[in-house]
């Protein structure tokens, strides 16, 4: 990669976006049985324009741990893995039976272009894509550990887990603590498995993993804070989707607990800790930084 200085962060977002879309892209073009409807519902979402945040975390995580070029391969599709992940999350969340959203990154929602049917398929398809891709890695212990990672992060103690406690918790008045434990889940998890899997892509030492375990731990409460900030703050236009639905679901949020400046204030907190444990990576930590300070200071 050329150096840091040269580069803007939306630029290397956009830049990690190409090599994820070129493995998505890949893939497709050895599976040829797929049906063009589900084909077309996949890619709608996929390639709806979102930051690719995750998969940055991936290969900046890699770059950081010094990840060789002959692992390089491992990382991308673990990148393009997570992005699956995510992606499949959205278009089952925005479907009637969970948040019933019609309006995503400024687009109709997958169920209300291809039918609810097709968008759980779709989603369906995303979350295997995302296995067999990293069951395609070479070094077969690396396969492994990435799908072992990825399920960790993704299934019923991560993310979808986190979706479940959101659900029950909803029209109830949940502690703070409570909250926290719901979003390290639903939200934090893959943010902490996507900085995991660049890790082991790089063959990383504990120490290493350690301490993008505990960065990636902050950066997701910190990125979730001010997703629930921006949904009372923000408008449809500036965030692609209807704004200020959480309070007519019932949710918790951490502004309807503490309020904005105190909620502002944890957002700072958490990103001051997520910096504290990049130090051990001096300069080969810094994009991983800049990505940090965007998810906090970002206005989508």
């Amino acid at each position: 990669m050329q150096n840091l200085m040269h580069h803007t962060v939306k630029e290397l977002l956009k830049a990690h976006g190409l090599a994820v879309e070129s493995a998505f892209t890949g893939f497709f073009a050895v599976n040829e049985q797929i049906p063009a409807r589900l084909l077309d519902a996949i890619t709608y979402s996929f390639n709806a324009g979102g930051k690719r945040l995750r998969p940055a975390l991936v290969l900046e995580s890699f770059a950081a741990c010094n990840g060789a070029e002959r692992d390089r391969d491992a990382a991308v599709k673990a990148a393009c893995a997570i992005e699956l992940i995510h992606t499949f999350s959205l278009v089952h969340d925005d479907l009637p039976a969970m948040d019933d959203d019609d309006l995503r990154r400024g687009k109709p929602t997958n169920h209300k272009v291809f039918g609810e049917a097709m968008a759980i398929l779709a989603g369906d398809a995303m979350t295997t894509m995302a296995f067999e891709l990293l069951s395609q890695v070479d070094d077969p212990a690396i396969a492994v550990r990435l799908i072992n990672e990825l399920s960790r992060a993704a299934g019923p103690s991560g993310m979808i887990g986190g979706q479940v406690l959101d659900i029950d918790g909803e029209g109830q008045s949940l502690s703070l603590d409570q909250l926290t434990q719901i979003h390290r889940m639903k939200t934090g998890a893959l943010l902490v498995g996507a900085c995991r899997l660049g890790a082991i892509a790089a063959r990383a030492d504990d120490k290493k993993l350690d301490a993008l375990t505990r960065f990636s731990e902050h950066l997701g409460l910190a990125f979730q804070v001010v997703d629930d900030i921006l949904d009372v703050t923000g408008t449809a236009e500036q965030l692609g989707k209807h704004t200020q639905k959480d309070a007519g679901h019932g949710k918790n949020t951490y502004p309807a607990l503490l309020g904005l400046d105190e909620s502002r204030r944890v957002a700072d907190q958490h990103l001051a800790q997520a910096f504290e444990e990049l130090n051990s990576f001096d300069d080969r930590g810094e994009v991983l930084r800049l990505l940090a300070k965007l998810v906090v200071e970002r206005k989508s």
